[in-house]
């Protein structure tokens, strides 16, 4: 049985945005956060032909994110990552509260 609520998208629509992608490719981004389960571990999916995995999927508030994980993002920092989040959803706020499922994967090679 599995652990995990049932998927609110399709694995597909992990990452999307260019520059995401760019950076999953370049091994800079290992981790996806969703307001939703887009994935769970062990699936596969494909970035320009390259094959990647989900390693884990857990849940986590935002106000537990560190600089780490903002770096698992792709992002320099928590700041950083902060900044692009509120910018890209607009009437957005942080709260430090709110839940996300962290999605981490790696290349299936």
């Amino acid at each position: 049985m599995n652990k995990y609520p049932e998927k609110t998208c399709h694995i597909d629509r992990l990452v999307t945005h260019p520059k995401l992608v760019a950076a999953v490719l370049d091994g800079q981004k290992t981790q996806q956060r969703r307001d939703g389960v887009y994935a769970y571990p062990g699936e596969t999916f494909e970035l320009e032909g390259t094959a990647f995995i989900v390693t884990a999927l857990e849940r986590q508030s935002l106000g537990e994110m560190t600089d780490a994980d903002a770096k698992a993002e792709g992002y320099p920092n928590l700041d950083a990552y902060k900044d692009v989040i509120l910018r890209m959803h607009a009437g957005m706020t942080w709260n430090n509260d709110s839940l996300v499922w962290v999605h981490s994967f790696k290349r299936n090679d």
